[in-house]
This record gives structure tokens, sequence and C-alpha cells, in this order.
């Protein structure tokens, strides 16, 4: 992501380094036969991307109905929510998805059951189990990816 206006510096030739903690910025570089010349975009990115899983556990009787909150803090507004389940046996099985713009995926085996929207005000895509059964006993993984326009990739 560029933000703000790029500034342009005309340097000499001479071995430069620059080193700065607090400040990133995004530099393209063209050299000429006398000169560096450097067009710089100050970053704009003030936290990471992440994702929380406030409870660590939940516990609920079989045929109950069960939440699972996950909330998220991202620096771009269109987001890409992935819900995740894994038993002690086996890999992370893909459950859903929920887009920011768009309406996601949910794998037919769990269509009847499990459900999630998300929220963007509230940053929150909690997911919902209904009709519990021990099958249901697993750990379940709340996963963000922010997109930039243009990528088409998906993450499962």
């Amino acid at each position: 992501m560029i933000c703000g206006t790029g500034f342009f510096h005309l340097l000499p030739l001479a071995p430069l380094v620059v080193l700065n903690a607090l400040v990133l910025q995004l530099c393209f570089f063209l050299l000429s036969s006398s000169h560096l010349h450097a067009v710089c975009f100050p970053e704009c990115r003030t936290q990471k991307d992440t994702v929380l899983q406030p409870k660590a556990e939940e516990m609920a009787a079989e045929d109950q109905t069960v939440t699972l909150d996950c909330h998220y803090t991202s620096t771009v507004t269109d987001v890409n929510i992935f819900w995740y389940k894994q038993d002690g046996t086996s890999r992370p099985q893909f459950i859903l998805s929920r887009f920011t713009f768009g309406k996601g995926k949910t794998e037919d085996e769990f269509k009847e059951r499990f459900s999630s929207a998300l929220n963007s005000t509230m940053k929150s895509v909690p997911l919902k189990i209904q009709e519990l059964q021990l099958s249901d006993s697993a750990v379940y993984y709340c996963a963000l990816r922010p997109t930039v326009t243009g990528s088409s990739r998906s993450a499962h």
C-alpha cells in the first residue's frame, strides 16, 4: 500500500545507509551517471493484521448451540476470514470463509449446522455451531487474510 504524498530525493552518488526504526518508507531508486534519484512514499501501516479468539475453551452438551468468537484488526478494509477445524488426528479442515465484500463459501459438510457472519463494524466473525455432536470436539482456528486489489489467490 502506498500512502501519502511522494517526495523526491536527488542525491550525489555515494554510499548511503539510512536506518530509521520509527518511519517506514517505500522508495524507488533510479541511478543516473552522476546522481541517485529516489522517490519515497511514507508507509501507512500503523498496526499488524491480527485475529483474537478470546476464549481458549468452550464446553457444551450434545444438541446445544455454541458460538466461538473471533475478533480481528486489519490495516485494510477488504478482509477475508477463514474458519478451520482440526481434530487430534488430521490437518486443519476448511469450514467456511467470509468476506467484507462478497459472500464467501461454506463447505458442503458444514452447511447444515455451521454458520458465520462478518461484522466489519465490530470487526468480529463468530462461528455458530448448532446441534452439537461429539464429533465437533476439535480445535477451531480463525484466520485473517487482508486482500489487495488484483489478487486472486485462495487460502485453501
